[in-house]
């Protein structure tokens, strides 16, 4: 002991190498210290990453805790797998995307289109523009266009479904054309001679 106390005095490399380590081991417990708390918070915090997220990808209550419980034992892996197996969208992005196409499914049922060639028509439309397909007529007291099938006018409450249909092909409309008896000639040739 002597011995030990007499080299310290002796030699001060000795004498100052136990405060180092001192200090080293002073300095090394809130390091370790503060790397644990990192951790724990690390590790807290990817387990309420985790289940944000999967509440947010799905309403199966079974999924969330599975997912969570996942995270919570493994961790950084756990997370790794989680992010592999989850749902793909959120449940927003799910509600979002049916918004769309039933929006786009009601653009198209408002769309008009012919029934003989597809082809898109407006609803003042008396014939097809594409194939001259018959779509409405006018009524004959107010004017307004109707529907083929409709049997009473419901601007001005007419009975149209006794009155004859101008023009009976699809297509071709008697409007302007002279009636037949004022043709010369058999009303039912057709006019020879130079038209213009």
């Amino acid at each position: 002991m002597n011995f030990s106390l007499v080299l310290l005095a002796t030699n001060p490399k000795v004498s100052s190498s136990p405060d180092i380590m001192g200090t080293i081991q002073g300095l090394l417990g809130p390091i370790i210290g503060c790397l644990v708390m990192f951790l724990v918070i690390f590790s807290l915090s990817l387990i309420i990453w985790t289940f944000r997220d999967i509440r947010a990808r799905t309403q199966d209550f079974v999924s969330q805790i599975l997912a969570t419980v996942l995270v919570a034992l493994f961790n950084v892996g756990g997370l790794f797998i989680y992010l592999i197996l989850r749902p793909r969208q959120t449940l927003a992005e799910i509600y979002e995307r049916q918004l769309e196409e039933e929006s786009l499914l009601a653009e198209m049922t408002e769309r008009q289109t012919c029934t003989n060639c597809h082809a898109r028509v407006e609803s003042d439309f008396q014939v097809c523009p594409s194939c001259g397909q018959k779509l409405k007529r006018s009524c004959p007291k107010c004017e307004r266009l109707l529907e083929l099938r409709w049997t009473y006018c419901p601007y001005c409450a007419n009975n149209v479904g006794s009155a004859p249909m101008p023009g009976n092909m699809p297509g071709i409309s008697m409007q302007g054309v002279p009636p037949s008896s004022s043709l010369q000639g058999n009303p039912g040739m057709p006019v020879s001679g130079n038209r213009y």
